[in-house]
Parts: structure tokens; sequence; C-alpha cells
């Protein structure tokens, strides 16, 4: 994870600077673009390991970058946001970043989620003994080995903070969860602690595994407590 590239997106200098500097310190690679079009052009050409993304950016903005990198895969993308700026940070968790900060922030703090998500997405079981079985809900199934997920045989694309919201329920089936707990359990301690985050992800996943999102039968709410994951757990 220490050698790992991050595409820094940024257009005011200092900030950059500052960014690409506490980075390094900890041994990432770092590459920079200045707006929306140069970020497209830096994720096809150096195939970063993750996506520092400030929403403000000049002429493509920073939404618009993240809608199309969704819509051709799942790069980890950790995005900034200028303080106050709610609707911004909640269309870009829909979009599927998998964690923001609010400007001004803690370059410390940033490089803790860096380190953070990259440990979800590049995890790998250390020995093939050690590797965890495939779950399986009702016609859901999610294999940890591969980190794939299908529904009733077909491909889900998730991005890696849905994976992981989702692995935990699919570990807990039929069990409820409070928004604190979720955020607790699969954001960790680093999270700034938003509970809208756990809305926005549980709502992308219904798109994703319901028939009828509005009408969900797996991912239910239970009114005044949280959600939970329900059905039949099977065997893989």
């Amino acid at each position: 994870m220490a050698d790992a590239l991050i595409l820094v997106v940024e257009d005011e200098p200092t900030i950059v600077e500052v960014v690409v500097r506490y980075l390094q310190r900890e041994g990432f690679r770092t590459v920079t673009a200045g707006d929306g079009e140069g970020a497209l052009r830096a994720v096809a050409r150096e195939r970063p390991d993750l996506l520092v993304l400030d929403i403000m950016l000049p002429g493509l903005d920073g939404l618009e970058v993240l809608r199309r990198l969704r819509a051709g895969g799942s790069l980890p993308v950790v995005m900034l946001t200028a303080r106050g700026e709610e609707i911004d940070r909640v269309v870009g968790l829909e979009l599927g970043a998998d964690d923001y900060l609010t400007k001004p922030f803690s370059p410390r703090e940033l490089v803790a989620r860096v380190k953070a998500v990259l440990r979800r997405t590049q995890a790998q079981p250390a020995e093939s003994a050690h590797t965890p079985p495939p779950l399986v809900v009702d016609t859901l199934r999610l294999d940890p080995a591969t980190r794939s997920v299908t529904l009733a045989g077909a491909p889900i694309t998730l991005t890696s903070r849905e994976f992981e919201l989702l692995a935990f329920l699919m570990r807990h089936v039929n069990q409820v969860f409070t928004r604190e707990q979720l955020l607790d359990q699969v954001w960790g301690y680093t999270f700034a602690g938003d509970l809208s985050t756990v809305t926005v992800h549980i709502r992308r996943l219904r798109e994703k595994i319901e028939q009828d999102a509005a009408a969900p039968t797996l991912l239910q709410t239970v009114w005044g407590v949280g959600y939970k994951l329900s059905g039949p757990r099977r065997v893989p």
C-alpha cells in the first residue's frame, strides 16, 4: 500500500503542494492534475490506485469527473468539498465517492482517509487457507476473495465502500443496525461522523440489488432504529 500511486486533482497550488508533501512522506507516489479534463487524462494514462478529487474545478467539475469515472469502473475516490456545500457532498456520495473531507482540512487526516480506503480496496488474504468463504443471502452472492458480487448470477459493480457495507450486512443477516453502528463498523473511527453518508450508501445499494428500490425486500428499513439485510442465508 505504501507505494500506491495517488492522483491529486486540485486547482489551488498551495493545497496541491501540501497534500503531495504529506502523501510522499508516507511513501506514496503522486501525480497531479489541475482541472477535470486533465484528471480524466491522468487516470487513463497513469492508472492511479486512488484519486483525491476536489469538487470545485475549472471547466469540468469534480462531480462530473466522478460521474464519468463511475460509469467505467470503481477507482477509489476521496473527494474534497467546500465548507457548507452539503449538496455537493451528498451528490458526490450518491455518485460513489468512498469518503470525503471538508475544506479546510488537516493533511494528516487526509492521509489517514487515503490509507483507510486503500486498506479496504487492496486487502488480500495472506494465505488461501484463510480466505473467507463467499456469503450468500437469497440470490445475492458476495465473494470476499475476489471482491465480486452477483445477484441471481448477474454481476453487480460496487464501489469499495458499498462492497464493505454490503459484506458487513451479509455477515450479520437479519440483524438490525443503527446508522451510528454502521458508521463505526464500516467506516471506522477516522470518518467524520456524518450520518447522511450511511443513508446515501444504503440508497445506492438498493438501486443495485433490489428489483424495486422504492419497495425493498432485501435491504430493509426498520423504522426508528436502522437497517437490516433480510433473507435466508444459503450455503455457497
